[in-house]
């Protein structure tokens, strides 16, 4: 379970503080599978950010009972003057995982080929994200946090990840952002949609898909 108690965050902007979520109680129980919902900018990367400790709030606390992956598409958390080998040696040694099976499971998945072994300063986008889930795969989490992390590389790769997730969906949980309703709808059962910093629950898909188009709509209007 993951609970989100009074959880507010604010980001200071040249026209001043912009609440981003505001005070939030929140849970997320085992057996859901969570899609996030909401315009861009509002606040969908930062609230996952929040449930994977990426991200400190500004009031509140959020308690997590189970272990929880980083946000799947950010990949922030390597060090970019090391390869992909060595910044996973650092990883094996935090989860107490083998170094050797880890890095061979993450060099099959990414299918990187030989900048495995230079430079993640050197990689594009594409090939940090598909570390960032060759990882997170070769870790048995939870709760997944995918921040379109299903978009990630070519139409190849993208398959390879959804039916990797396919396969996790009977031993974890996933909450996630993405564009495409229709992934939403392959991996998600209940959501939440941020609206104005108001984090909304919904239990069924089609209401908050619903919710969404009205505030999409509202936004066009104006």
């Amino acid at each position: 379970m993951i609970e989100l108690q009074d959880v507010a965050k604010s980001y200071r902007t040249r026209h001043g503080v912009r609440p981003i979520i505001k005070p939030t109680n929140l849970v997320f129980y085992r057996g859901a599978n969570t899609a996030v919902l909401g315009l861009n900018g509002a606040g969908k990367s930062t609230l996952l950010r929040l449930i994977g400790g990426v991200e400190r709030p500004d009031s509140g606390r959020v308690i997590r009972s189970v272990k929880v992956s980083s946000p799947l598409g950010v990949t922030s958390a390597f060090s970019g003057h090391l390869t992909a080998a060595e910044n996973l040696r650092f990883v094996s040694r935090i989860y107490g995982l083998d170094y050797e099976e880890m890095t061979g499971f993450v060099r099959d998945f990414t299918e990187l080929g030989p900048y495995f072994d230079e430079p993640i300063k050197t990689y594009s986008s594409g090939m940090r994200s598909r570390l960032m889930f060759g990882l997170s795969m070769a870790i048995d989490y939870e709760v997944y946090l995918i921040d379109e992390g299903l978009s990630t590389g070519d139409a190849a790769f993208r398959h390879k990840a959804q039916e990797a997730f396919a396969r996790r969906k009977s031993r974890a949980d996933l909450i996630m952002t993405s564009h495409s309703m229709s992934t939403i709808r392959d991996f998600c059962n209940t959501a939440v949609v941020i609206d104005e910093g108001v984090v909304v629950p919904f239990q069924d898909l089609d209401a908050a898909e619903e919710y969404y188009m009205e505030i999409l709509a509202r936004r066009q209007a104006r």
